[in-house]
């Protein structure tokens, strides 16, 4: 079996452990926590972090066993080096009840907690799951505990679509937030004291944590790991799971494509579905404006309210969507694709690229390209 020393220095030629799960022991010893992030610290210093998952009916499994799976992962990373210091984390699941709870996709957890009886004061971090909606009934009871009982933990997370039961609580007023890309706008709309950033696969405003979509759980969990116990042990973990300590670029580059068709009649909606079709040629203000006749001024003011976002952007916005739909479906040169997208050069579209999505064309194609 690959030790984890072998997963530390890459060497993982041979079987990685069958189940993290199975080495990980889910308890609660009650011992003091020290509520500010050790760094670099000797093994022997470390105590027990108490983390909550918070979970309810038709709850999100990934969002849960994701971090869950980290969390045990830095545990057998730590074992390994010092054999007789304490498990770093414990931790549970913990629910309205006591017991199985459905999973959105068939699979039950187990709650060893429930929130009636559950002490919020000894955790040292609580993040809390999402499910597949936004409108889960099943979570009200999570939202009013929240609201009324985490005052006193250290960290508080949510993962993808669980971010809206923080902010349903309102924890997140005033703050910055993410959520999964779908939901970004929906986020906004609702509690438009939170400040939405659609782009981040995580943020961190004061002690509360928000997530893109469900991997990001585990992104943000390898973040809290290399808080608690510094880079190396964080980069052992990701090494042993198989995955970024800090994954490139943000969100946007998995969101969805700009519609193809837009809904809605009249004269800015018919310029939309144009652009859309002629990106290779002049979309300034000014031939715009002349488009549908109206004055530049007057263009920009329809526009901006109709379409949500100035003329320009929209532009941007539609040419790097036809830029990143050519790098995933055609083998053609960078070159042609940006003249075919209406850039003047391919170093413009690689820096629109780097601003937009925090990635270059080349490891975007490589990531996402359909072609083989």
């Amino acid at each position: 079996m690959l030790s984890i020393q072998d997963a530390y220095d890459g060497r993982d030629s041979r079987e990685m452990p069958s189940s993290l799960a199975q080495n990980f022991r889910i308890g609660h010893s009650g011992a003091t926590m020290k509520h500010q992030p050790i760094r670099h610290a000797p093994a022997s210093e470390f105590e027990p972090r108490h983390v909550a998952i918070l979970a309810y009916p038709g709850v999100a499994l990934l969002d849960a066993v994701g971090p869950l799976e980290v969390f045990a992962a830095a545990n057998l990373v730590l074992a390994e080096r010092s054999p007789r210091c304490a498990e770093p984390y414990q931790v549970e699941i913990w629910s309205e009840h006591v017991g199985a709870i459905d999973g959105s996709c068939g699979v039950s957890l187990n709650a060893t907690r429930s929130i009636a009886t559950a002490a919020p004061f000894e955790l040292d971090t609580l993040i809390v799951a999402g499910s597949p909606g936004i409108n889960n009934p099943a979570s009200r009871p999570c939202v009013d505990w929240l609201r009324q009982s985490t005052g006193g933990i250290r960290r508080v997370g949510g993962i993808c679509t669980g971010v809206f039961l923080l902010a349903e609580a309102g924890l997140l007023d005033g703050c910055r937030a993410v959520t999964h890309w779908a939901f970004c706008d929906e986020l906004a709309r609702r509690y438009p004291t939170i400040k939405v950033d659609p782009d981040p696969i995580f943020l961190r405003d004061g002690r509360f944590y928000t997530t893109a979509g469900m991997t990001a759980g585990m992104d943000l969990a390898l973040a809290l790991v290399q808080d608690d116990l510094g880079r190396d042990v964080a980069l052992a973990t990701a090494r042993l799971l198989v995955l970024f300590l800090k994954r490139p670029g943000g969100q946007s580059q998995f969101s969805a494509h700009l519609a193809a068709q837009l809904d809605g009649d009249g004269p800015i909606a018919e310029l939309q579905r144009w652009i859309l079709d002629h990106l290779d040629t002049d979309l300034t203000v000014e031939a715009l404006a002349e488009r549908v006749h109206m004055s530049q001024r007057n263009f920009v003011r329809n526009f901006e309210r109709e379409a949500g976002a100035p003329p320009g952007v929209f532009v941007e916005g539609a040419r790097l969507d036809a830029a990143r739909r050519a790098l995933e479906d055609s083998e053609d040169q960078l070159e042609t694709i940006a003249k075919r997208c209406g850039f003047t050069s391919a170093e413009i579209l690689r820096r629109l690229f780097q601003r937009r999505l925090g990635v270059s064309p080349t490891s975007y194609r490589k990531r996402f390209r359909s072609v083989r």
